[in-house]
């Protein structure tokens, strides 16, 4: 039985293991190159050229701690950040935006502080700076306060069509909180 592409474009470039001209095809994962040979040949190759964390541009005058090589912007899967010149051989990675700590403690563990963090899609969310071990995490932005009703050590800010109103942030009450203002 063999595979059939979705669609099969011709390239003009001999396959490097068996000669045959390379085709582009569709997979799963999206386009690729491969050998028109298939079922005998197997040779593929991904069909960006640029690969994972291909560097933007280099920092003159900042080096490596590690090595002390030129340090690099780097577009990854995740987005950009700095890395060593050297990467293979040295694995120093810095991030550019660091997560914003707030100064509001953790309700469920007590003993650290609340983060704002990035999902991988980009959404913001608030979870303890020692996640391993504290897993808690929430959607909306945390306000300080106590909840009148279950006297929960947070509260969180809610926008709804009435506007900006504070909820209690556990899950078994989410009542609405009246401010004294």
């Amino acid at each position: 039985m063999t595979k059939t592409a979705i669609f099969a474009a011709r390239q003009n470039e001999p396959c490097p293991e068996c000669g045959a001209e390379l085709v582009i095809r569709s997979g799963r994962h999206g386009p690729f190159l491969g050998c028109s040979h298939y079922p005998d040949c197997e040779y593929i190759r991904p069909l960006k050229a640029q690969a994972d964390g291909h560097i933007v541009k280099v920092l003159e005058g900042q080096y490596c701690p590690k090595c002390q090589a030129t340090l690099v912007l780097r577009q990854g899967r995740y987005g950009m950040f700095i890395g060593c010149n050297n990467y293979p051989e040295c694995d120093h990675t810095e991030v550019i935006d660091k997560p914003d700590e707030t100064s509001i403690a953790c309700p469920q563990c007590g003993q650290g502080k609340l983060l704002q963090r990035k999902s991988r899609y980009g959404k913001v969310f608030h979870s303890c700076d020692r996640y391993p071990e504290c897993q808690f995490a929430l959607n909306l932005k945390p306000v300080a306060g106590e909840c009148a009703y279950c006297h929960y050590p947070l509260l969180m800010e809610k926008r709804t069509a009435k506007g900006i109103i504070l909820c209690c942030a556990s899950k078994l009450c989410g009542k609405a909180v009246t401010t004294t203002e």
